[in-house]
């Protein structure tokens, strides 16, 4: 017979920074229980099949996998999305390019693109929290697209298109009010590919050329022709890169250029104003 309380006590997860909450996740989801279960009820007895599937998934962990993908699901903003392997793990730095747009744009009917979704988190957050926008959220892989489609089914977000396109090349002419993305943005000899949760992640979200600006380059440079007049391109980038991506913008007819902080002091976001 085992307990919950045993459970804890003896799983270890020596590697993880975060260890005492991936178990946590890793026991609640095995017993089909909230994280707060474990503590209310303790000495409650925790069936065979549970304790097998904790061991599989504490095993899986100390592997390094990603705990949001062992269990499918991570929260992002006030969503919970599902996830899988060959898409991004929505991460709470991203959530500052959901706090910004929802700073710039009135709570009116607007058009936004999301390019790169993965998962939708983005495009889902902004129109849960905007109803009258429309989003049009877009992805170059097929199981990505997929992927979002069912998060916004399952949130049932009407505001929402999920379609498929490799950065502009399926829009058109279409012109949006803000263009927002956390694209590629890694080198391809940065040493962080290969340690962490990052060794999991697809490399095609992830890295971006030999200094990891080269997907960064090709959305400045196409956004304004898929802007209104005046519209924002809002962009994620790496804790180093805002000055490059500032210069950029600079030199494709954006103004009221900056960056913002993420919770760890980084520049973590670019966005600029197309002139009228």
């Amino acid at each position: 017979m085992t307990i919950i309380a045993s459970l804890l006590r003896g799983a270890e997860l020596p590697d993880s920074p975060t260890a005492r909450l991936d178990i946590e996740l890793l026991l609640a989801a095995a017993i089909g229980k909230s994280r707060s279960y474990l503590h209310t009820w303790p000495e409650r007895i925790v069936s065979s099949e549970a304790a097998l599937t904790f061991a599989d998934y504490l095993q899986r962990r100390r592997a390094g996998e990603p705990v949001a993908y062992i269990l499918g699901q991570q929260g992002f903003w006030n969503l919970d999305l599902e996830v899988a392997p060959h898409t991004l793990i929505p991460r709470p730095e991203t959530e500052l390019l959901v706090e910004t747009a929802l700073q710039l744009l009135p709570a009116s009917a607007v058009k936004l693109l999301d390019l790169g979704t993965g998962t939708g988190a983005i495009a889902l957050a902004l129109a849960s929290e905007r109803p009258q926008w429309q989003v049009t959220a877009v992805d170059r892989v097929l199981e990505a697209v997929a992927l979002a489609e069912r998060n916004r089914q399952r949130l049932q977000l009407n505001n929402v298109t999920v379609r498929s396109s490799h950065w502009f090349d399926a829009l058109g002419g279409e012109r949006y009010d803000l263009i927002i993305s956390n694209p590629p943005y890694i080198a391809a000899a940065d040493p962080h590919l290969v340690a962490g949760d990052v060794r999991f992640e697809p490399s095609s979200a992830l890295v971006s050329g030999d200094d990891g600006l080269d997907d960064l380059r090709s959305i400045v440079s196409q956004a304004p022709a898929h802007l209104l007049p005046g519209g924002w391109l809002l962009l994620e980038h790496g804790y180093d890169q805002a000055a490059a991506v500032r210069e950029l913008l600079a030199r494709h007819d954006f103004e009221q250029i900056e960056s913002r902080l993420d919770l760890n002091g980084h520049e973590r976001i670019t966005l600029g104003r197309l002139s009228c």
